[in-house]
């Protein structure tokens, strides 16, 4: 019986993903499969409390002035309904 999965885009800065492709190559496995492995292991290990979430999304450059943009955008009228894509 097959487990359904939940298919996650994550974009990697440049040296994130030179360093993904470099320890997949000393594994001798494909790049997806260990970044599958190490993004499940970092959530088992994280903790969900708020006050964790709330630092994590602290330590995102700029994700407050996107999330700001990003109302800015639909205040405005610049989206796209989820039911149109």
């Amino acid at each position: 019986m097959s487990v359904p999965t939940n298919r996650v885009n994550v974009m990697l800065e440049d040296e994130y993903a030179a360093k993904l492709r470099r320890l997949a190559e000393q594994a001798h496995v494909n790049p997806g499969t260990l970044a599958r492995s190490l993004l499940s292991r970092a959530l088992d290990e994280a903790e969900p409390s708020a006050a964790n979430v709330t630092a994590l999304l602290d330590s995102i450059d700029g994700a407050f002035e996107q999330a700001q943009a990003g109302t800015a955008d639909l205040r405005a009228g610049r989206y796209v309904p989820l039911e149109d894509i």
